[in-house]
This record gives C-alpha cells, structure tokens and sequence, in this order.
C-alpha cells in the first residue's frame, strides 16, 4: 500500500508569470503495480487521464514507495523520513498503538505555517485509534479540512459509510470511493479554502485495494473478459483514473493549472499472490509483490507535472522515493528542511531533468512482513542489497542490467556484497537509533513494553540425572529423549557456559523439547542469562498448551509481556528450536517450525554465564543443548 500521486505546481523564480508560491496536490493510490497503467506498458488496462498526464510531465521509471506496505510509505511522504525513523514501522490495525507522532514534522504542518491552506481527502491510516483523542488526527498533523478513513473504504468502495469529515462521522454515502474523495477535494478548492492563500491537497485513494468494487461503467472495456476479478480489478483501476481526471478538470476550471506541479504514484506493489480473484495487479515483470522488498513490492509508478519548468514527455530513470516529496516541495516553496532530525528525502528537481541526485542517506527499505529472505534492502547507485529478517544472509543485484533481479551476485562479487554489507547495517543502526524501538522490539503486544514483573525466588531443586550443577524449583531426570524436569511450579535446570558470551559474540543454540505429560498445563523452554536467577532469566521455547511460541523474561508471570505467536501444531509432537543470541546486535531470535520471534535483549544482560531448561507447572523432556554456531 504505498507510493502516491502528488501533485504540484510551482512558481518560476523570475518569471512574473509564477507570482505566487506554488499550489501543490499529492495524489497517491493503493497498492497499484508498477505495471497497472497504459503509460508503464499495460495493454489491457484503460487509464486515458494518467496516460496523457504522462506526456505533460515527467515519467519516472525507477520510482519507489517507502515501504512494500501502506501505513509507512504514507508517513515517509508526510515526513520526508524512512519508516522505521519516524515510527510508522508497519501497517497499522485499528486499535494498535503505532501511529505518526505529534514529534513529527509534517509536510502540511510547515506549509500551513508559511502560508499555505491544506485538506487530505481519502484514506489515511497512520493511526490506530482514528478520529479519537487517543491519537494525532489529520488535524494534529497540520491539515484543516480532511475527510478520512483509518484504513480501508468499508464494506467497500460502493457506497462507503465509514468516512469522517473533520471529526464527524458521515455515515453512508452513495457513489464509489475514488470519485468521491476526489469530488469532494475540488469542492473544497471551490467552496471552502481561502483563495488568497496556495494550497497543499492530498487525495489518497483506497483503489485498487481490497475489498474492491468497481462501478459498471468502468468495467464496460473489460465486458469481454470472463474472470469477474479481472474485470472487477481492472475497472478499478480506470475508476481511480477517472478520480483523478476529475481533480485535473477542477483545476483547470479553476485556473489552477499553471501554478501547481503534481506528482503521481502509488504507495507500494500490488496485492495477491495468485492469479486468481480481485487482485490481478501487474508488476510489469519485476519480482515480488506487495510486501516484498524485492523490486515488484516498492517499484511504483511516479509522475510529476510542473508547467514550465518540466519538459513534457521528458522519461527518466533516475531512481526516486517517497519520502523525496517532502524535500522537494520545502525545496521549490524555499522552507528549510528540520535541522533537528535525519531527513532521508532529498530533493529530486535535478531528477525531473533526467539528472542524478545527492543523496545523503541511500534508498532503504525495511518491511516487517515481507517474505523472510527480502524483509529489507537498499540500493546506491544500480546496486541493491537484499537481506533476510535477521539481517545475516544478504543478496546483491546490479538493478540497472538486472531489473528482474533474477541473478544474485552475492558470491561472484564478494568485495561489493562486503561494501554493500557495511553501509547496510551503518544505515540501519542509525535509523534504528532515532526510531520508537519500543514500538516494533520483540513484535510488542499491548503489555511487552512493560518491565517484567518480579516471580518469588525458587528453592532448591533435585539433579538426578547429573549433569545440571544448578536446579531451582524442580527435579532433573534422565529420559529416553534426554532428560525430564519436572516441578509443580516454575522450575529451571542451568549450567555455567564454559567461555561466557560477552561484547560482540553471537552463538546459535539446537534444543528439542515435548511434553511429557498428558495434561492442560504442558510448556517447554530453554533458557538463558547472566546469573543464575529466575527473574532475570530470558525464555524461549513454546507455551503448548496455550498454542503459541513465546520470548519472555522472568517467571511465568510474565507470559504474554515479551513477544509470542500462536501457531498450529500436535501437542504431543517434537518441537526443535533454533536460538540466536546475538550480543552485537542485542537480539535473541527463535526459530521455531514455521515461526520465527525475535527479542530486544534488556540492557542489564551484558553477558550470557547460563544456559538451560526451564517449565511451569508440567514435566517436559529436553534433549542436550547443542551449540551449532
């Protein structure tokens, strides 16, 4: 969900026929394919006023969204700043603490204070608790005039009655979303704005997202085409066209046209892995699709008109993002950009000549649930670097020869990957830095930014096995599978690591566990910390009973506070766990089946002395702890 449509026009310096500061209008849609529209290649898509806005401006052929999903593309374009920096980390549900920070400077926030009048029409989901006193609004974020949804056009894009216009719910209205969102910002242009002021609009489609619903008579082109969802997607797409020739029309009846630069895009790669259904969008041959942070995730459309500065008809393929909008607009209307944070948005107007761009940060992308092997990447120059969710394994293209990406040159060129590598993690350990961590640390849930809560000390516990030097709370036996510990309450077996993990270390622990009991209470955990004491002990392993897989510190008290997914599995089955503790990176990461979680390591854990077994309430068999790496 996100590279958007904005659109622009601006003021010639020295030319009195730009005497005014520029109005500028950012048009953005939901997650359309790089390959959805006539003017990017598609032959069966009919999108007439985007194709001939294509003339008039220039076309960018290497455009990207933020992000391969929707809430943190549209805060970087808001403010100019990667995702993971401003805090908008990943789409957000309704409900969910992530949000835009009042912290934030936004676009709209620094227009409106030289001047300029401002409205947002369409969806906006950069919050969770939409138009509630629980979070920013529209309205915090520097916009007088919105009409909004949190997220998506319910039930859907035919008669939505889940709009809010300034904070009062609209209930039904009759139409479908694109046309009336964009009707709705000419009328404002029209009827409520001072025209003695320039204007920022931003028009945010929910076409062509799900749940999508197309209007007849912009599915009449594809009558001969059988799929409903084809048809269906399809006339979705020349319905947002349609919108957006609505907005064209108004400025020019408005005499608008010649003082507004306009940029178009979309705010990622579209929907759906399967051919079949409504989402049917194109990639025009890139791999990946939405979510991905392969090239077929971000790489979007992005058009720009600026009459009289931008040479219609002018392609070029200087690679731009969304968060450059905001440096731009600051660039062309002369506001300085906030001196007091990284901005990683440059300013691309060499870019609408077809020149190259300075760029003080590169191109960075991070996606909390794309695939597992391209969950971010970023690009300097045609090199772009691909890695994993743990930011270990990494891939590498030469873009412009390889726009496919379909040949990894990772080992052929092993001194670029190293390159490439370094200035990766630079990058990521800055954004890292100034971002909420708290927010996406551990996947939180509603309770995991809390301190751990103290459990009573444990008392001795038996070892009959001998092999555990230390047993809390519990007995050690030996068994078929390895060994049983068994307590009625909370119960740990440790022993003292031979060379303890400090500084920069990074081992991978192999455990299999399984309940050894047919009972409600069933759990199974390997363990680990500085120093021999249940309340200061990391565990990872699964909650069986409860069905999910869990991280968490302290006794089981604290069940729930780390980070934990539910999963479908036998309860009787074999689990084997893979443990990453990664000092350097001050993580642990559990691979469990299909499920991975990953932790923020407290900052008191300067070392790791222990390793063991723990359980609540159960008996469990472990095998040995094994030290794969």
């Amino acid at each position: 969900m996100r590279f958007a449509f904005l659109a622009l026009v601006f003021l010639l310096q020295g030319n009195p026929a730009f005497a005014k500061k520029p109005n500028i209008v950012v048009f953005l849609v939901d997650d359309m394919g790089w390959g959805d529209l006539a003017c990017y290649g598609n032959k069966i898509i009919k999108s007439p006023n985007l194709d001939k806005f294509a003339t008039e401006g220039v076309k960018f052929t290497q455009c990207y969204s933020a992000c391969g999903v929707c809430s943190p593309s549209r805060s970087a374009i808001l403010t100019g700043r990667t995702p993971y920096r401003n805090g908008v980390w990943r789409w957000i549900p309704g409900g969910h603490t992530t949000h835009l920070r009042e912290s934030e400077i936004t676009l709209p926030e620094l227009l409106k204070e030289n001047g300029y009048a401002t409205c947002h029409v369409g969806k906006w989901h950069l919050n969770g608790h939409f138009n509630s006193d629980k979070q920013p609004q529209p309205n915090d974020h520097g916009y007088d005039h919105w009409m909004a949804t949190q997220n998506n056009a319910a039930p859907n894009h035919k008669n939505p009655k889940n709009f809010v216009l300034n904070g009062k719910e609209m209930g039904l209205l009759e139409g479908f979303s694109a046309p009336l969102v964009a009707t709705e910002g000419i009328r404002w242009l029209k009827e409520d704005r001072d025209k003695e002021k320039p204007f920022l609009l931003s028009v945010w489609t929910h076409e062509p997202h799900l749940p999508i619903e197309s209007a007849e008579k912009y599915m009449k082109p594809y009558a001969h085409i059988d799929d409903e969802g084809i048809r269906q997607h399809h006339g979705n797409i020349t319905q947002l066209d349609d919108a957006f020739g609505i907005v064209m029309k108004g400025l020019d009846d408005l005499g608008l046209r010649d003082n507004t630069i306009v940029f178009f895009t979309s705010d990622n790669g579209p929907e759906g892995r399967k051919q079949t259904g409504r989402t049917q969008g194109s990639t025009g041959g890139l791999r990946g699709r939405k979510r991905d942070s392969h090239e077929g995730g971000i790489r979007v459309a992005g058009l720009v008109r600026w009459p009289g500065q931008i040479t219609p008809g002018t392609v070029s393929k200087t690679p731009v993002i969304g968060s450059d909008i905001f440096t731009t607009v600051l660039g062309i209307v002369g506001i300085d950009t906030p001196k007091d944070r990284t901005i990683d948005g440059t300013d691309i107007r060499p870019a609408f000549k077809g020149e190259a761009v300075k760029r003080k940060v590169p191109l960075f992308w991070r996606t909390h649930i794309a695939p597992e092997r391209s969950r971010a990447a970023m690009r300097i120059g045609d090199w772009k670097i691909v890695a994993d969710e743990t930011l270990t394994e990494f891939q590498l293209y030469e873009i412009e020869k390889d726009w496919q990406e379909t040949t990894n040159l990772a080992k052929e060129k092993p001194q670029k990957l190293a390159e490439m590598k370094k200035k990766f993690m630079e990058v990521w350990k800055g954004i890292e830095a100034e971002g909420p961590r708290e927010w996406w640390e551990g996947q939180p849930t509603k309770t995991s930014s809390k301190k751990p809560e103290k459990s009573a000390k444990l008392g001795e516990g038996k070892d009959k096995s001998g092999d555990w030097p230390i047993v809390l709370g519990g007995t050690v036996t030996k068994s078929d599978f390895g060994y049983r510990l068994t307590s009625k309450g909370e119960a740990v077996a440790l022993r003292k690591l031979d060379k303890p993990l400090s500084g920069t270390d990074r081992a991978v622990f192999k455990i299999d566990y399984q309940t050894a009991v047919d009972a409600v209470t069933k759990n199974a955990f390997f363990c680990f910390g500085d120093k021999p004491d249940n309340n200061s002990l990391i565990k990872v392993g699964t909650a069986i009973g409860k069905g999910t897989h869990e991280i968490f510190q302290g006794g089981w008290i604290n069940v729930g506070r780390g980070t934990a997914k539910k999963a479908k599995f036998d309860t009787k089955q074999e689990f084997t766990a893979h443990i990453i503790i990664d000092l350097a990176k001050r993580v642990v990461i559990l691979k469990v089946e299909k499920t991975r979680l990953e932790l923020r390591l407290p900052e008191a854990i300067e070392k790791v002395n222990y390793t063991g077994l723990y359980s609540k309430a159960t008996s469990s068999d472990f095998s040995a702890i094994e030290v794969t790496k």
